[in-house]
């Protein structure tokens, strides 16, 4: 047994250095994909020596599970679009908090069942059973908001935040009772109903502007439910894997708020963005003039240029655009043109959407820019062009001060000396607002869906 558990504490050190080593590569898009690799491979080491540690004597159930839970993973991985990557993120933040519920919830039942309820295990079990519960029910909503089965507006009643602030109140006094007087199960168990209506409460209010951070903060979330599992069952892996993942995510979250201007608290109370993009329903221009272009004269301002910031947006994501763009981008290098692309921190619908799809589409590392590196070039470049975009781009940030997105950093695209806005309509963005760079004199809009628009741009500089 002592050369058994100098094998597993080993085993378990390697694996924490894994996830760190993982999570450490996860920071750049060009280590990314190795990052996630490392971090398997840590999983698995962990999950091993745990069952080791564990000393179970039947493996069928493990083994089932470990078969479903697999094949569930691998088709997941095969056959979700990269689209679909931010409601995949989501459900999968879900899946997290709801196991580490579980994991309290069958513990506080097997030890009530046979002795009474230690201090220490009743303090992590009441707070593995709130956390993971609202992570659980949170990230539930947050995937049906991004999928949009529920609307992805901010939805408010009458008294909301108290309303919010009794139910959370209510499962902490709840769980005092039970870690300091009475381990009652029906007690329990209502904190359990309390944390899933607390977590709906707590993603209702958002809106689509800022599902970048509510899911970088569901993130965290799942990791501090999957730390308090691991105190629950003393596992020292789960402990260590759940810290990294609810630090990261929230300094995550810290990020994204910083690219927004935005503090944590005003995100998730201030019922901010429209969150939805009807069609049909434009913004009101009055006696703003906006300029269209064609295909023909794009691919000619375009082709005939010596520099080009491509500003990626959720409508490439939407119409799947990112393997023609990454074609729009080699034709153009191939006739001398240098291409760049400008990453905002919160384009998309997750942290890194971009990103993502431009690594799945075989785009250059090299190529990808983050904001704070791009901007002073859109000075000096000839076209930018934006490809679905928009409260990223908007001027109105920097000076109209009654504009909800007053402040928040945006990428300078109206300082190039021309700019080409590739949308559906002038519909607004998440953020519900008007966009003042469509009406600038040296913007035109190319309008039609992103991926039919850039290959009519590939097809006509192939002309030239």
């Amino acid at each position: 047994m002592d050369a058994l558990s100098s094998f597993i504490g080993l085993s378990y050190i390697v694996a924490a250095s894994l996830f760190i080593i993982g999570l450490k590569s996860m920071s750049s898009p060009a280590t990314a994909r190795r990052g996630n690799l490392i971090g398997a491979i840590g999983m698995f080491i962990a999950i091993v020596v745990t069952l080791l540690d564990r000393q179970i004597v039947s493996f069928s159930w493990i083994i089932i599970g470990i078969i479903i839970g697999s094949i569930i993973g691998a088709l997941s991985a095969r056959l979700v679009k990269m689209t679909a990557m931010p409601e995949m993120v989501g459900i999968f933040n879900g899946f997290g908090g709801g196991a580490s519920a579980l994991v309290a919830i069958a513990e506080f039942v097997s030890l009530t069942s046979k002795a009474a309820l230690p201090m220490d295990t009743a303090i992590t079990t009441i707070i593995g059973v709130i956390i993971g519960g609202i992570t659980f029910s949170g990230s539930m909503l947050a995937f049906m908001k991004l999928k949009g089965m529920v609307s992805g507006s901010p939805i408010t009643f009458p008294l909301q935040k108290v309303v919010s602030a009794l139910v959370f109140l209510g499962a902490v006094v709840l769980g005092v009772i039970i870690t300091g007087w009475k381990p009652d199960p029906l007690l329990f168990y209502i904190i359990v109903g309390l944390s899933l209506i607390y977590g709906v409460l707590f993603v209702i209010p958002i809106g689509g502007a800022d599902m970048p951070v509510v899911i970088s903060l569901l993130n965290s979330f799942s990791g501090l439910a999957a730390c308090a599992a691991g105190f629950v069952v003393k596992n020292n892996v789960l402990i260590i894997a759940g810290s990294l993942v609810g630090s990261a995510g929230l300094i995550l979250t810290q990020i994204m708020c910083k690219a927004m201007n935005r503090s944590l608290t005003n995100v998730l109370f201030s019922a901010f963005g429209t969150g939805d993009m009807a069609a049909g329903s434009t913004s009101t221009t009055g006696d703003k003039t906006v300029k269209s272009v064609d295909a023909e004269e794009a691919a000619m301002i375009m082709g005939y240029a010596q520099s080009v910031i491509i500003v990626p947006g959720y409508g490439m994501a939407a119409a799947q655009a990112q393997h023609a763009v990454r074609e729009l981008s080699e034709l153009l290098q191939s006739r001398g043109v240098e291409v760049k692309f400008a990453i905002h921190p919160v384009a998309g619908r997750m942290p890194g959407h971009m990103n993502v799809l431009l690594a799945e589409a075989n785009v250059p590392y090299t190529l990808l820019h983050d904001m704070d590196d791009i901007n002073p070039e859109f000075p000096h470049t000839d076209v930018a062009l934006v490809i679905g975009a928009n409260d990223v781009v908007n001027p109105v940030a920097r000076h109209d001060q009654g504009s909800p997105i007053y402040g928040m950093p945006i990428l300078d695209v109206d300082k190039a000396h021309h700019v080409i806005i590739i949308k559906r309509s002038l519909n607004p963005g998440f953020a519900g607002i008007d966009n003042e760079l469509f009406y600038d004199p040296k913007t035109m809009m190319f309008f039609g869906s992103a991926k039919d628009k850039v290959q009519e741009l590939v097809a006509e500089i192939k002309k030239l």
